[in-house]
């Protein structure tokens, strides 16, 4: 068994992502030490897509943001995104349902396939 590093990655994923390449890190924790600042910037960043009974709404969100533990950076984007694509999707439908937001239905069709 070979051991491997592991590191907690913020990642941030626009609602436009096409892949894991559109998946940015914000920032890094080397050990658990520097995990709580980190976390304490994840929930700072997730805070506007709370709703009034203080639970996270993903349809509120305007970015996805994950907390992934992996080895490399290139891994941690592939997760985040990976992640995300669900949300992305159920943010997008909802926006195209609630507002008929045009960007979004053209995101949906051209990146994920799906006729809204």
């Amino acid at each position: 068994m070979i051991y491997k590093q592991k590191f907690y990655y913020l990642c941030k994923t626009p609602l436009s992502a096409e892949g894991p390449e559109d998946v940015e890190v914000i920032d890094r924790a080397d050990d658990s030490n520097q995990f709580p600042s980190l976390f304490k910037k994840y929930e700072d960043l997730r805070s506007h897509a709370f709703n009034e009974d203080n639970l996270y709404s993903i349809v509120r969100a305007d970015d996805i943001y994950e907390l992934v533990r992996t080895g490399t950076e290139k891994e941690a984007k592939e997760d985040a995104f990976e992640k995300a694509e669900p949300e992305i999707i159920t943010n997008l439908q909802h926006r195209v349902m609630q507002k008929d937001d045009k960007n979004a239905k053209a995101i949906l069709k051209e990146v994920h396939q799906i006729e809204s």
